[in-house]
């Protein structure tokens, strides 16, 4: 599987220059809709760089209590923000068997939605920077001037795992609420409609609304782990800035992009 690896190392700075949104925010909005990226594009990728992101919330706060992770996945997390914030580059991802089949499952779910439901409008990525730094949001499609959707594609055992718990209680699945509810906080909608698809088995959309509760502590954790990096920032510029630290400069070579 050594083909499923997707080039990652734009450099980012350069192409967030040359990208503007096409859909011009309101009046003092602190939301950036980047309507022509591509989702998985180098452009996406320079967006994403450094950002904490709706998909990666988990993270850094604990689902269950809503309490900031302390652990070494929200550390390791820390340092790969931190070094993408100082290098401008975003380090090669392994694309898995199962990450191909959910961008296909995506599309037939965005479809099937469409179809049923109401028109999905495709955008790349959501920005908002009204806390003083940026959360950023990928969502799978924006439903009217309301509404967004977040598709996933799943395993079968989990697909009816979710009808049988979640569809008739109108709840989702615990691993996909601080994705949900940080996408919401990101674009300020009234609603997201979560979409669980699996082929062979029947699709499950459930409304999911803004949870303050939720969202106030998704700030909280967020707010403390940007005031991390800031200060691991500056302790990285002070011991470069030393005497008597053996550091030598090197120059990273990309020697293969496989693109797919």
């Amino acid at each position: 599987m050594e083909d499923n690896f997707q080039s990652l190392g734009a450099i980012a700075s350069g192409l967030v220059a040359g990208l503007k949104p096409t859909r011009a925010a309101a009046a003092r909005s602190s939301i950036t809709y980047h309507d022509n990226v591509v989702q998985g594009s180098d452009e996406w990728l320079a967006l994403r760089c450094g950002l904490l992101n709706a998909s990666e919330m988990k993270l850094i706060l604990t689902p269950k209590t809503l309490k900031p992770a302390s652990n070494d996945n929200e550390r390791a997390h820390l340092y790969e923000l931190l070094a993408q914030r100082i290098t401008r580059y975003v380090e090669p991802h392994y694309i898995s068997d199962d990450m191909l089949r959910g961008q296909e499952d995506e599309f037939l779910a965005r479809a099937s939605y469409s179809r049923e439901y109401a028109p999905v409008q495709e955008v790349g990525f959501v920005t908002n920077d009204e806390w003083g730094f940026t959360i950023g949001y990928s969502p799978d499609g924006l439903v009217g001037s309301d509404g967004q959707i977040e598709a996933k594609s799943r395993r079968q055992k989990y697909q009816f795992q979710t009808i049988i718990e979640c569809a008739e209680k109108q709840t989702i699945p615990d691993e996909f609420v601080l994705q949900v509810q940080t996408g919401l906080l990101v674009t300020k909608r009234k609603w997201c409609d979560f979409i669980s698809y699996c082929g062979g088995s029947h699709m499950v959309t459930i409304r999911v609304y803004p949870n303050p509760t939720i969202q106030d502590a998704i700030v909280s954790a967020a707010t403390a782990f940007e005031k991390r990096i800031a200060e691991k920032i500056d302790k990285y510029r002070t011991i470069i800035g030393a005497s008597g630290v053996r550091l030598l400069p090197t120059e990273r070579i990309i020697e293969r992009e496989i693109v797919l």
